[in-house]
């Protein structure tokens, strides 16, 4: 009987390592640095590339490596009758036009879903929170701001009585988007709406699989963290 065939490395046309790709790429993606502070942080470690290699790695491995990070949580969380979706939006520019980047982020601050549209109404509320709950399940509760998009979308969806509203309660998704807002100053702003969308979920991804809430947890409990989620992301796409 043949045996089955492993299937082909994603490296396999490449000169480098994947360990200096798998580098490369989690320093842009995960730090706020530019393409060429990437570049001279490798030259330093010995590894002379161009950034625009750096580019074209994020671009080629960034997607793939940010599917293939464990999804177990969001699995488990799937039934919690407690789990509490915080929902709020940000505007970005690209090419001076204004964009809206909208962000469902869980009670532990783990982005959930990452959505870019032109305007900010009903419609596009709408599209959102059906990608957001066909992804993850139903939530017990959604916090948003008193935008009117919101609850004219949830009464359409018919959860508008999970809806909670009130100051302060959305601070965990205005907090959320602090770590993007520093990459998108580093990366001097977006030039196409698919690079945006792209991104952004790259990024949510990058940052929720490397988030160990050290501000909550003592010295020892966050070094094990930091070392189990750098073990499973030197796994990944191997």
């Amino acid at each position: 009987m043949p045996r089955p065939r492993k299937p082909a490395s994603p490296f396999r046309y490449f000169n480098s390592s994947p360990e200096i790709i798998r580098l490369a790429v989690l320093m842009y993606v995960r730090f706020p640095l530019s393409l060429r502070n990437v570049e001279d942080l490798l030259f330093e470690r010995g590894v002379d590339i161009c950034h625009e290699t750096v580019r074209m790695w994020w671009n080629r491995f960034g997607p793939m490596f940010a599917a293939d990070i464990p999804m177990q949580r969001v699995s488990r969380m799937k039934g919690s009758r407690h789990w509490r979706w915080h929902l709020d939006e940000v505007f970005v520019k690209i090419n001076g036009e204004r964009h809206y980047l909208w962000r469902a982020v869980d009670h532990e601050g783990e982005v959930l879903e990452s959505f870019v549209t032109k305007r900010r109404d009903k419609a596009a509320a709408l599209e959102f929170m059906k990608k957001a709950l066909k992804r993850h399940g139903r939530a017990e509760t959604i916090v948003t701001d008193g935008m009117r998009s919101y609850p004219a979308a949830m009464r359409e969806l018919g959860n508008l009585e999970r809806r909670e509203m009130g100051r302060w309660f959305n601070n965990r998704a205005e907090n959320s988007h602090l770590p993007f807002r520093r990459r998108e100053r580093a990366m001097q702003r977006f030039r196409r709406m698919k690079s945006l969308q792209k991104f952004a979920s790259v990024h949510a991804s990058f940052h929720n699989h490397f988030n160990s809430e050290r501000h909550l947890v003592d010295r020892q409990t966050y070094k094990t963290r930091r070392s189990a989620a750098l073990a499973e992301w030197q796994k990944l796409v191997g």
